[in-house]
This record gives structure tokens, C-alpha cells and sequence, in this order.
């Protein structure tokens, strides 16, 4: 059966602290931080953008899977943030990791969920044998427009997927989607930053899309929130997965070790991606795990998986945990400076 070969993260070595983002704004850091369930976001260095953090994942991936280039038959990557408008990430990852010309590339986009849109279209040329590993990416370097609700939240990130049907680490036992026009956020062509959807956010939007999802899932896989060890969601901040996981039948013991929003913010296509490797990082053979995406537009996206006796055989250092627990506060300034918000003006 088709799933997971390999996984690799990675989350910049920056983070600035909601408290401090508040100070700026006048407004009240420890109401932000206890509203939103976001007390930290990562932040991407000046030489970071979605290209180095989805390189450096994707590298992290092959490194534990022992796969070379040659292997490699497809790679898309998920985000909103590609950095250019018309060249694409994926392109660029094959040639860092040395699987070009003998692939096929391109980048997705649907909000949060693109990166497992990715998945999805890497299990299909997997299963009818058009490849032998296809590499699914979710990465984004998120925005808010200085003083929004968003800049609260919004981060860095990702993670990169290795699909294919031999060592697999984790079988994909079953995926589904829930999809409908629902507009909730969006940034329209030449905007730096994105707009909110008002009315259309919060329950008609997040909540109905995952719970959707994660009822069809389990349906679909003839379980109950009793027959996993983990789930995870997106995470557009602290408290909305966690709502979810509760509304679902899911306990705290089953949503935690995946929710990183509080200490990393919102990763938007990496959300999940980072939380599925925190899980598979400590997973045991056996262990059941429930993945349910979320991309504003609006759809979900969901995974049943069941993690193999192979996942024994694996080099799994370099942790999530490890990353977050390398991250170093910096100040507004720095923070300001390093996501270009200082308009300096033309330079002559």
C-alpha cells in the first residue's frame, strides 16, 4: 500500500513573541496571546523564503529515506507564498536535490491546504505506477499587514513528503475531500497582504470544511476518534484545533504532541505538514493518526494513517522539537526589517 516513505521539517531559527507585536500597536500582548492561543511565531531570516525552507526540508526527507535524486519521479509544492509569480518552487527543489530532468514539477495553490493537494496527486501517479516516489510539499512564509489580527499569528514553515509504495513509513489507508466556494480569505494578484472574508471566516468556514472532513474520513475508514493515537489539524491559531479536535470526539492526549501554533504560529500549508512529522518524529509501529487539512477557498483535505514496523529503521534527529527548541526572540525591529513592512521609499 501506498504512504509516507520518508518526512523532513523545517521551521526558521527566529521567533518573535506575540507580546512584543502588541507592544508596538498599543494594544494588550497577554490578551492577544490567551485570545489567539499564539504566545510565539517563527520568523524567516532576510535569506529565507519558501524555496530555502521547502530545500532544506525536502533534503531532510531524502537524507532519512537514503534516496537520491534518481528516485524521485514528481515533486509539487503547496503554498501561497511562492516568490515568484510566474517560475516555480518546484523546479528549483528538483535541482537542489538533484532529481532533474527525469521528472515531472509544478506548484499548487489552495490557501492552507495546497500542500495536501500535493499528497493527494502524488498517491494517484504513485498508485497507477507512473512513478516511483513523488514529493509533496507544504511550505509558506505568511503575512499580516502590520497591526491586523494577522500578524499575530502569521509564520514560517513546512514539510515535504515522500510518497510511494516500498518502506513505507506510514501507510495512507484512506483520503478524502470536502470542497465548496466559500469566501473566507483571499489576496488578490499584486496585493502583499490578505484580506479577511468577515462573516465567511470561523464556523462556515474552518469548522464546517474540517468537520466535514474528518466525519467523511472516518466513515470512510469505518473508525471512531477512539481508534486513534493522534490527530491533527490545521492551525490558524492556538484555539481553533483544538475546538475542532474536542467537537470531533478527540482528547487532549490525541491533539497535542501535532498542535504547534501556540509556540510557531500559523504555518499556513505547512500547519499540517509540521504537525504530522511532530507526530510521526515519537510515533510506534501501530500507532493510528488522523490528518485533516484546511485552505480557505474553501476545502479540507483528510488522511487516515497507520505508521509501519519501519519507522523503526529510521534516523528521526533533527525533530521538530529540536527546531522549536532552537528558536531565538528577536524585537519588532528586526522582525520588521526582516519581512520587508519598512517602506523605504525608491532608491535613486
Amino acid at each position: 500500500m501506498s504512504g509516507i516513505v520518508s518526512y523532513g521539517a523545517y521551521i526558521p531559527s527566529h521567533k518573535i513573541e506575540t507580546g512584543e507585536i502588541a507592544s508596538v500597536w498599543g494594544a494588550d500582548g497577554s490578551a492577544w496571546a490567551k485570545n489567539l492561543n499564539v504566545y510565539s511565531k517563527s520568523v524567516p531570516g532576510p535569506d529565507e523564503d519558501v524555496i530555502t525552507i521547502a530545500v532544506e526540508a525536502t533534503r531532510l526527507a531524502m537524507k532519512r529515506a537514503k534516496l537520491d535524486g534518481i528516485n524521485i519521479g514528481a515533486i509539487y509544492t503547496g503554498s501561497e507564498s511562492h516568490p515568484y509569480a510566474v517560475k516555480p518552487t518546484s523546479t528549483i527543489v528538483a535541482e537542489a536535490i538533484g532529481a532533474t530532468p527525469n521528472l515531472t514539477a509544478a506548484d499548487f495553490e489552495f490557501a492552507c491546504k495546497a500542500g495536501t493537494a500535493a499528497i493527494q496527486t502524488c498517491l494517484g501517479i504513485v498508485g497507477n505506477k507512473q512513478v516511483e516516489n513523488g514529493i509533496a510539499i507544504g511550505v509558506d512564509t505568511s503575512q499580516g499587514a502590520p497591526g491586523d489580527a494577522l500578524e499575530y499569528s502569521a509564520s514560517a514553515g513546512g514539510g515535504a513528503m515522500i510518497i510511494g509504495d516500498k518502506n513505507v513509513i506510514a501507510t495512507i489507508n484512506h483520503t478524502t475531500s470536502y470542497t465548496t466556494d466559500t469566501p473566507d480569505f483571499w489576496r488578490r494578484e499584486g496585493q502583499k497582504y490578505p484580506r479577511h472574508g468577515g462573516r465567511f471566516t470561523g464556523k462556515p468556514a474552518f469548522f464546517k470544511h474540517v468537520m466535514m472532513c474528518g466525519k467523511m474520513i472516518m466513515d470512510m475508514a469505518g473508525t471512531k476518534p477512539e481508534d486513534y493515537d493522534y490527530v491533527v489539524t490545521h492551525q490558524p491559531n492556538g484555539k481553533f484545533p483544538i475546538r475542532a479536535a474536542r467537537s470531533l470526539g478527540f482528547n487532549e492526549e490525541q491533539y497535542k504532541t501535532g498542535l504547534l501554533t501556540p509556540r510557531v504560529g500559523n504555518t499556513y500549508s505547512g500547519a499540517v505538514f509540521l504537525g504530522l512529522s511532530a507526530i510521526l518524529d515519537i510515533a510506534k509501529p501501530g500507532d493510528r493518526i488522523l490528518a485533516i487539512a484546511y485552505g480557505s477557498g474553501a476545502g479540507s483535505d483528510g488522511f487516515d494513517l497507520t505508521v509501519t514496523d519501519e519507522i523503526e529503521k529510521m534516523d528521526r534527529s533533527e525533530t521538530v522539537e529540536e527546531m522549536i527548541s532552537r528558536m531565538e526572540i528577536i524585537n519588532y525591529a528586526t522582525y520588521a526589517k526582516y519581512r520587508g513592512k519598512l517602506n523605504m521609499g525608491d532608491s535613486k
